[in-house]
């Protein structure tokens, strides 16, 4: 699948969405941020994709916004930035509700609403040359739309310190703070990501999906809604196809039929 900022590659379960602007790093503009979101809403279609990793192409992962889409920006009206502000909220929220497990491969410079990418992933590991910034108080501005997914990753006293100092941190560090859960040698990182992946197919395709609503479901609720919801969810997936497989396949000793 070509867009005209980024590719789509498959290979049996996986799929790669590998962002393709690598002569300004892959700074987004509002065309990216539309092929974005249409690549993940195609791909929560695809049942034979197991796992989704989000890569780029070139030197740097993302460089925030295109400097020729902030020139537009400058002359647009409340309206106009409002609208041009969804397009960030919508590609944010596909990469995050995408039913497969999506692994960001972090490299270079992840800068601004790059970092929010990054934080929309299940699962990031970066490369040790790897480079984060919010540095929208530089220009006036504030991390806005990204702040939820940076929040619930890097907690509100880090988020207290880099949004409002701008300062660059290193892959190290983003580990230390939550931004992605493992730094690795560049040339280590392929190996890497195709380990986690490796993790992620022998799980059950309907109980990775699952799981991630989950997550989002018990974050949201009250104990006394939980309780019921967890209840319920258990009892539905014991008595699932796939539950049933992946719980004989476990007496039995043998593998589940979804890693064969």
């Amino acid at each position: 699948m070509a867009h005209g900022t980024l590719r789509v590659e498959r290979d049996r379960a996986v799929a790669r969405v590998v962002l393709d602007r690598p002569a300004i790093r892959n700074a987004f503009n509002d065309e990216m941020l539309a092929d974005l979101r249409e690549a993940f809403q195609t791909l929560r279609g695809e049942r034979e994709i197991r796992v989704i990793v989000l890569a780029a192409a070139g030197p740097a992962f993302c460089a925030g916004a295109d400097l020729h889409w902030m020139r537009r920006v400058l002359k647009y009206s409340y309206e106009q930035n409002y609208q041009d502000s969804l397009a960030l909220v919508e590609a944010l929220r596909a990469i995050d509700e995408s039913p497969q497990p999506v692994i960001g491969r972090i490299h270079g410079a992840a800068i601004g609403g790059g970092t929010g990418v990054v934080a929309a992933c299940d699962i990031a590991i970066a490369s040790q040359d790897a480079v984060f910034a919010f540095s929208e108080t530089k220009l006036g501005l504030t991390p806005a739309v990204i702040s939820p997914y940076l929040l619930r990753r890097m907690g509100e006293r880090n988020l207290r310190e880099y949004f409002l100092t701008g300062e660059r941190f290193s892959a190290a560090r983003a580990v230390e703070l939550g931004l992605v859960n493992a730094v690795v040698p560049a040339a280590e990182l392929d190996a890497a990501i195709a380990e986690k992946i490796g993790m992620l197919v022998s799980g059950g395709p309907q109980a990775l999906s699952v799981s991630k609503a989950l997550i989002r479901r018990v974050r949201e609720g009250t104990l006394e809604e939980n309780g019921k919801y967890t209840a319920e969810l258990i009892a539905r997936l014991r008595m699932s196809d796939e539950g049933q497989e992946g719980m004989n396949a476990f007496l039995e000793k043998r593998p589940p039929r979804w890693v064969r």
